[in-house]
């Protein structure tokens, strides 16, 4: 069995992301969901609310965009 080269379609001519890509994507959105989280917990351990402020909106948007990663 051959493969017709004439045939092939590739990710570029179909702009489709490499699955590499992909992947750093959810795991960028992960992390920044963590992050997020562990500021979060200090700024309530410290009763820093601006500490914990900042630590929700990051979760949000890890949470964001680890949705947006995830639909694609």
């Amino acid at each position: 069995m051959t493969i017709d080269k004439n045939r092939v379609t590739t990710q570029d001519e179909l702009d489709e992301p490499a699955p590499m890509d992909q992947i750093e994507a959810r795991v960028d959105a992960k992390m920044k969901r963590l992050e997020g989280k562990a500021k979060q917990n200090v700024g309530e351990g410290l009763n820093d609310n601006s500490l914990k402020h900042e630590g929700n909106k990051l979760r949000k948007e890890g949470e964001k965009a680890l949705n947006k990663a995830k639909s694609k």
